[in-house]
This record gives structure tokens, sequence and C-alpha cells, in this order.
């Protein structure tokens, strides 16, 4: 019976090693989303929305665009005051792409309804690199400023 087990625990303990020692360069798995909301919108067919997306992974990504059925998503940057409407936006590996009020936002146009407080408008962000993730951002009010996060 000893024999069996220290054979097990000879099998197991290289099978963790070699776990460890690969590097399946994989960064699909692994950004995740927090912080995700809209703030109810003063205009009828736009609005903005912010969000926190997390790598934790050891490999760069893009976010390269952002989808929804509700309407047309842009990605936006703002500089110096001046907001500037990009293709692309680096998720750097081991950090954050913060959505904040007067930086980076997700603009949305065109919207087939306005979004109202205690709704929701699902966003399909694109990467890349990794996998689409779908977030469901809930509208919040227009003057709602986030605890933490943001």
């Amino acid at each position: 019976m000893k024999r069996a087990s220290t054979g097990l625990a000879v099998l197991t303990g290289a099978v963790l090693l070699l776990a460890g020692c690969s590097d399946s360069g994989d960064s699909s798995g692994g950004l995740t989303v927090s912080g995700a909301y809209i703030p109810q919108p003063v205009s009828a067919d736009m609005a903005a929305g912010y969000l926190t997306i997390s790598n934790p992974g050891s490999s760069k990504d893009e976010l390269t665009s952002a989808t929804s059925d509700d309407g047309e998503v842009t990605m936006h940057e703002t500089n110096g005051g001046a907001m500037e409407q990009v293709s692309r936006l680096p998720v750097p590996a081991h950090g954050q792409l913060v959505f904040k009020s007067g930086a980076n936002h997700l603009m949305f146009d065109k919207l087939k309804q306005t979004p109202k407080q205690g709704q929701t408008v699902t966003v399909e962000l694109h990467f890349a690199k990794s996998d689409p993730v779908v977030v469901k951002m809930p509208v919040k009010s227009a003057t709602y400023v986030p605890k933490t996060g943001h």
C-alpha cells in the first residue's frame, strides 16, 4: 500500500511541475470586467458608458470594438479636454483599462430607446486576442458616482 501511495505522489508532483512550467500564451482566459454602468442620459439617443477591464495575465491585449443591439457603440479617449474616437485601446498585461468620466468611455449613439434608471444595456466587448466578453451595464442616476474602481 505504501508503494502505491508513493507512486501516486511522484506522478502528482510530475504533473504539477509540468503544468507550472508550461506557458500556453493563451490570453483569452482571464479578462474580467467590473464596475460597469451607464449614467441615465440627458439626450434621447446618446449615452456614455463606464467600466474597468482587468487583465491579470502576462500578455497584453487590446479592446478593438464594442457592440450592442441597443444602438451604435464607439470608444473614446479624452486628452486635454478633447474627446477623440479611437479604434483600439490597450489592455496592459497585469493591468487595467479604465473607462471613467472625463477620460476613456464608451459612447452609445442612435439608441433605439432612451435607457432609464434601473434598466440594463447589454454590450459585447471585442478584443484582439481574447474571446468577446458580454457585459450587462446597469443604468444609474445621471449623478451617480461610483464609490470604488473608477
